[in-house]
């Protein structure tokens, strides 16, 4: 009393199996892409608290910077102040400085090698005590200047990556 014969059962129960299998394949997909989803919205929201913790980090270094380069703009200039009351005029009149000075000085502050002494460089070139004395000051406020700002780009780069290392929220 079979009404349905055995070959239209088999394409019965094939075609079921397809359904089924189709029908899992789409809702995995769905559940699939809404974990994709959640995965990225953490990303998106992780990278935006990244971004805001490095502009904090930012601010505040750059405000440290600032302060401390005045500090030390303000005791360059007092120092510099300063050149006349050290270096009298007594001196400029007593010490004159000679152009291989100048020339050595000034390959020195280059970084470069200085050009060879001549016969000339034993004459007065003119230039006062004071004025060296002057431009050292000065010289040495930008080397400490200079300083500030390689501490200041150290002090980013590593709360820039103090930032960056913050682990991300778990869903």
């Amino acid at each position: 009393m079979n009404l349905i014969p055995w070959p239209y059962r088999w394409l019965a129960v094939v075609l079921l199996a397809a359904a089924l299998i189709g029908f899992g394949w789409i809702k995995g997909a769905g559940h699939v892409q809404a974990q994709w989803d959640a995965a990225i919205q953490q990303q998106t929201l992780h990278a935006a608290a990244v971004r805001e913790r490095q502009a904090q980090a930012a601010v505040k270094v750059v405000t440290e910077y600032v302060d401390r380069v005045r500090v030390v703009r303000e005791k360059g200039d007092t120092i510099i102040k300063e050149v006349p009351v050290y270096v009298p005029v007594q001196a400029d009149a007593a010490c004159a400085i000679n152009r291989g000075f100048v020339r050595l000085h000034d390959a020195a502050a280059a970084g470069d090698l200085p050009e060879p002494a001549r016969d000339a460089d034993a004459a007065a070139a003119g230039i006062a005590l004071s004025a060296v004395a002057g431009t050292v000051a000065a010289n040495y406020q930008t080397c400490h200047e200079n300083a500030e700002q390689l501490r200041a780009l150290q002090a980013w780069v590593g709360e820039m990556g103090m930032a960056k290392q913050t682990p991300p929220p778990t869903p």
